[in-house]
């Protein structure tokens, strides 16, 4: 039995594409499989989950003193293969190639395209880290085993020919998780739409909380905004009386929240690799899984996929006038809004599952130590 070891600084414990997906599907497949992440230690669906305590909040200590301490939890597994998912691990994978070991690394996101947009940097640091962070990736792909990045770009692996393996492995739906609770006869609170996911300006909350008075709407936000200052500066807006603020839930109390919608909101701003990439974010699938019509961003790969499945509407993201006709035409047409919820469905049973995307995991990683 080999033995393979997730590792991660940044993401939340048990996060559904680490643990719920990938290691799970790992652990089921027969390999002993761990992770480490903050949090304490345990096992769940044949996972051994190794926690280093409570990682610090702060960036700088999080990617030095928190990264540091996955690293030498991870190294004392003494695992076959390592497969962290965060760019601060970057050097610690070398480390561990340098040691012998085979080394993954899972690129959530298009860093050096994210970094130009970070709030918390001007723009002209901004675009000093992140062509620094380029150059250091690409040094760092060089002597990896392989990277994965969930979608293609403008219909191009954008880590083509810059790593031994470049794998793509959406982030696709489970389906026996929101696909399997889905309830036909649940009760839709009149005229609520809701958003699952990061609130933060460049995901199109402040354009979402503008339009939902707009289109008579009550807008439901699950998640953790991404400072107290931009949740001030929300609260302070005369249209934040439409909005039902939920915090942060449990995946059983997103599939409540999305049960009781009657729409699923997703309109991110065109900022780094958002509007680039061919794959939608996970929420999405989430809404497309409990039968709830979507809106989305236009972009290419939206705009064909609405056209060839039908399953919602594109918006304008940074026009709350556009957000609330989508989201007026929805919650206004009903039985066309079941439709897009039934076709929404239909394309996560037969394409955008994660099954699919199983296989392809499995494949690389006997590839990987079959050598």
């Amino acid at each position: 039995m080999k033995r393979v070891c997730h590792m991660t600084s940044a993401h939340d414990p048990e996060d559904v594409r680490i643990f719920g997906k990938e290691c799970v599907s790992l652990a089921r497949a027969g390999y002993e499989t761990y992770l480490v992440e903050s949090g304490e230690s345990y096992e769940k669906d044949g996972v051994h989950i190794v926690g280093v305590g409570e990682i610090p909040t702060s960036r700088r200590k999080r990617m030095t003193e928190g990264a540091k301490r996955v690293y030498s939890a991870a190294k004392a597994i003494d695992a076959d293969l390592y497969h962290f998912h965060d760019p601060e691990l970057l050097p610690y994978g070398l480390k561990l190639k340098h040691a012998g070991k085979a080394v993954i690394f899972d690129s959530h996101e298009c860093y050096k395209e994210q970094l130009r947009y970070k709030p918390y940097l001007s723009p002209w640091v901004a675009s000093v880290i992140a062509k620094a962070y380029g150059v250091y990736e690409q040094y760092a792909l060089r002597r990896l085993d392989a990277v994965i990045f969930p979608c293609t770009m403008g219909g191009k692996n954008p880590f083509a020919g810059r790593c031994r393996r470049a794998a793509i492995i959406s982030n696709a739906a489970i389906l026996d998780e929101f696909y399997d609770r889905y309830d036909a006869g649940c009760s839709k609170k009149p005229r609520q739409v809701c958003y699952v996911g990061g609130l933060t300006e460049e995901r199109g909350i402040t354009s979402a909380v503008k339009a939902a008075p707009k289109a008579d709407a009550v807008l439901a936000l699950a998640g953790t905004f991404s400072s107290v200052d931009y949740e001030s500066q929300l609260r302070a807006m005369p249209e934040f009386s439409h909005v039902d603020v939920r915090g942060r839930l449990n995946r059983v109390e997103v599939s409540e929240l999305l049960n009781e919608s009657c729409v699923g909101l997703c309109a991110l701003l065109d900022q780094g690799q958002y509007l680039k990439i061919d794959t939608f974010g996970i929420k999405v699938y989430e809404y497309l899984s409990e039968g709830l019509p979507v809106i989305l961003s236009h972009s290419a790969y939206n705009d064909r996929m609405v056209e060839k499945y039908g399953f919602g509407i594109c918006a304008t993201p940074d026009d709350p006038d556009d957000i609330a006709r989508a989201i007026k035409y929805i919650l206004d047409h009903p039985d066309e809004a079941k439709q897009m919820g039934a076709n929404g469905r239909k394309a996560i049973k037969e394409e955008f599952n994660w099954s699919v995307e199983e296989k392809k995991l499995l494949s690389l990683y006997e590839n990987i130590l079959g050598e």
